[in-house]
């Protein structure tokens, strides 16, 4: 999701680990409105562990920004849509989009992924209570996470998909998907934006 032309959110899990390389430069890969590619170079700008979301900034000429939605925006049943880049690496960079609903507005903790990252303040977020996410009636795979969540109609972002409910390992979210996915509520994505 782009602000301004040069700002990405993403979450935080798609990027390299901070402890093995603190100031990593990426590539960043976006599609454009003809189907083509562009290939950015991205630093890393401020990271929100506790919601799973790093604000990037772009290299180059700005690109078409997408609206932020208002808090509140969404609603349970509302109709949304995914994109990413799904299953990358074997079905290629191609932007795809998917579509389902908001099932329910629920709250989730989100654990470091590796314990070295486990810090005091996040244990203290996960004591202090949850917050709450997205559930959508629409299937993700790798490859989505990071990618924008938008309201089918207006085409605003309201959240960030950041991961998919498995069943068994994580091969089988390929040949038996559940069909679930969660996303990160853009009020996040907003405050993320605010402390830069």
């Amino acid at each position: 999701m782009v602000e301004g032309g040069t700002l990405l959110i993403t979450n935080a899990h798609v990027l390299p680990d901070p402890a093995t390389d603190p100031a990593p430069q990426l590539a960043v890969l976006a599609g454009r409105a003809d189907g083509g590619r562009d290939v950015r170079v991205a630093t890393l700008v401020k990271v929100d562990r506790i919601h799973d979301l790093a604000l990037l900034r772009l290299e180059g000429a700005p690109l078409p920004a997408l609206p932020l939605a208002e808090a509140g925006a969404v609603h349970e049943g509302m109709d949304v849509a995914l994109m990413g880049f799904p299953i990358g690496g074997v079905l290629g960079y191609s932007t795809v989009t998917h579509r389902g609903i908001v099932s329910s507005i629920t709250t989730i903790a989100l654990p470091s992924p590796t314990s070295r990252q486990l810090a005091p303040k996040a244990i203290s977020q996960l004591r202090e209570g949850a917050f709450e996410v997205y559930q959508l009636d629409a299937t993700a795979y790798p490859g989505n996470s990071g990618g924008p969540l938008l309201d089918a109609h207006s085409g605003q972002v309201v959240g960030i998909v950041n991961m998919v409910l498995v069943k068994g390992t994580r091969e089988s979210a390929l040949t038996n998907p559940t069909g679930i996915t969660y996303a990160i509520p853009v009020r996040f994505a907003r405050d993320l934006l605010t402390q830069r």
